[in-house]
């Protein structure tokens, strides 16, 4: 997906590794259009996590593929590769700049759970992003004493999601594939066969 022409309504931007895309990803999404009233939602596959620097990730064509399959059965979900596309470290600064820049929405929602949101003042260009977008997030809500420590620039511009608790991790998914556990359930069915076909995360 390239974004362009003209302004499209109500957008939701949902960045993440996707190493592999699971059903708590799509329940995120799913929940913020439902409740913010999105009109499509993005899913954004890094190219070079900086905050995960060091770590090992699986290639992005793999990582593409995945939420295609994951998502193919959604219409207001949509793959968008800018991030895999542009070369460099992913700043979700530079994403925001060019999803703006393109007309591709009036709104636009930078869809988080709390653990990214605690983790957004180290952000490059924190404050720009927060110019940018509207922070949506899935956590235990305002008053916790976590959110509480956040620069108010950050609670200005904050709305909670009611998201149902779901603990099903990438990482955790990971293991259990190089252990030789199932991960059905855990995922839809084709990125399942998908990461059993291509011998992802065995070793």
């Amino acid at each position: 997906m390239r974004p362009g022409g003209s302004a499209r309504g109500r957008l939701g931007l949902l960045g993440g590794t996707f190493d592999p895309v699971h059903i708590g990803h799509l329940i995120l999404g799913e929940t913020a259009r439902e409740q913010l009233d999105l009109d499509r939602v993005l899913f954004m596959p890094t190219g070079q996590p900086w905050r995960k620097a060091g770590r090992n990730i699986t290639a992005a064509p793999h990582r593409a593929k995945m939420l295609r399959l994951a998502i193919a059965d959604n219409p207001a979900f949509e793959v968008a590769l800018m991030e895999v596309e542009r070369p460099g470290p992913s700043y979700t600064v530079d994403t925001l700049r060019e999803l703006i820049s393109a007309g591709a929405a009036l709104d636009v929602f930078l869809i988080l759970g709390e653990d990214s949101l605690l983790d957004l003042p180290n952000w490059k260009e924190a404050e720009r992003v927060v110019e940018m977008a509207t922070l949506a997030v899935a956590g235990r809500g305002p008053d916790t004493v976590a959110t509480a420590v956040l620069p108010g620039y950050v609670r200005e511009r904050l709305v909670w999601l009611d998201m149902p608790v779901v603990d099903v991790s990438a990482t955790a998914i990971r293991e259990r594939v190089r252990a030789g556990l199932s991960v059905r359930y855990m995922m839809p069915e084709p990125v399942r066969r998908y990461i059993e076909d291509n011998g992802l995360y065995r070793q």
